[in-house]
């Protein structure tokens, strides 16, 4: 089966930059598109210093619904927004205080990769964190997602007035460029050591934190439901899906974390069978929990409950039903306006277009 690589250098242009992170994709461009992917074959999809976090969602998006394996490799540096304190990836028109609109949230690479096959996703990384960030991640792992295998390392911020360079990633681009790719784990130690030899600003130091997270074991139920997807039997992956809900359920309450979690899976998982309706009304579901038990209306998994819900929502050919679930969508839009902006009046636009249709 074909992989797929996704290519992702950002930073911001000018004085807020803290790392040249576009300065590897030439050498890993050179790198030949299987060897990149670990594959006969692959597809490469390069971003270089991208302007706007929604066409970088629209390319992680097609990445991750490829069906062969993803490998995503990342450079750049992370920031908080100032609103909720959340890490996002910069780009080039990204500043300390336009993080929210300027920048990728790193939890949309975490949600976008979730329901892949287990043992189907690596990422390899290097970021460069600002001083606000750095203190953050002293106490907070990077969530990149418990689906995938992670490698890489997050470095300071380099000295004041110098740019850092991407050496752990320039170190696994000359190893790939042998024309072997070695298994992530290798690759990752021996780019590590290329890194811990490189002469100046961002060569990996022992204030480094390096990411090895090689990805969910054998049997986890996620993986078991990717397969039951990926072989069509969609009825199948949901009722693993409801046991898994119920039993966390039972157990730690209806409101809880994992229990919300296996209620977004199935959402999910009626998304891959086709059926919009069930999708939407799951995540509108989700969103209102998650509303219920506290979390605010900008909280990351809010918001993309209610984005989720929205994107179902569009997909609905049945006017009955897509009036129903429009009118709930635009209360919680109302409350949730999420970072698009007019969304809540493509909605009632929407709706009210539906209702000349009797």
């Amino acid at each position: 089966m074909p992989g797929t690589v996704l290519l992702l250098a950002a930073a911001p242009v000018g004085r807020g930059c803290l790392v040249d992170a576009a300065s590897v994709l030439p050498v890993l461009a050179a790198v030949p598109p299987a060897v990149l992917a670990g594959t006969d074959t692959a597809n490469v999809v390069e971003l270089a210093d991208p302007l706007e976090p929604q066409a970088v969602l629209t390319r992680l998006r097609a990445a991750a619904a490829a069906p062969g394996p993803l490998t995503v490799y990342v450079a750049g540096q992370l920031q908080l927004d100032r609103r909720q304190r959340l890490p996002h990836l910069a780009l080039a028109r990204t500043t300390p205080s336009t993080v929210r609109y300027t920048a990728l949230p790193w939890h949309w690479i975490r949600e976008e990769l979730r329901l892949r096959p287990s043992g189907a996703t690596t990422l390899l990384l290097d970021l460069h964190a600002d001083q606000d960030t750095w203190e953050w991640l002293r106490t907070r792992p990077l969530d990149s997602g418990r689906n995938n295998a992670v490698y890489g390392r997050i470095a300071p911020p380099p000295a004041r007035r110098s740019v850092a360079v991407p050496s752990y990633m320039r170190g696994v681009a000359t190893i790939l460029r042998s024309g072997h790719r070695p298994p992530a784990d290798e690759l990752h130690q021996q780019a590590l050591a290329r890194a811990a030899d490189a002469p100046g600003s961002g060569a990996v130091t022992g204030a480094d934190l390096v990411l090895t997270a090689p990805g969910p074991v054998a049997g986890d139920p996620h993986a078991v439901i990717a397969a039951a997807v990926r072989s069509g039997r969609h009825g199948d992956a949901d009722a693993l899906a409801a046991r898994h809900e119920r039993a966390a359920a039972q157990a730690q309450g209806p409101a809880s974390e994992d229990a919300l979690h296996w209620t977004e899976v199935r959402a999910d998982l009626a998304m891959f069978a086709g059926d919009p309706v069930r999708s939407c009304r799951t995540w509108l579901t989700v969103a209102e929990a998650r509303l219920g038990a506290g979390q605010p209306p900008q909280a990351p998994a809010v918001e993309a409950a209610v984005d989720r819900a929205h994107h179902q929502w569009g997909l609905i050919r049945d006017a009955g039903r897509a009036r129903e679930l429009g009118a709930a969508l635009a209360a919680l839009r109302g409350r949730v306006p999420g970072r698009r902006e007019g969304a809540l009046d493509h909605v009632q636009r929407e709706l009210s277009r539906l209702q000349t249709q009797g």
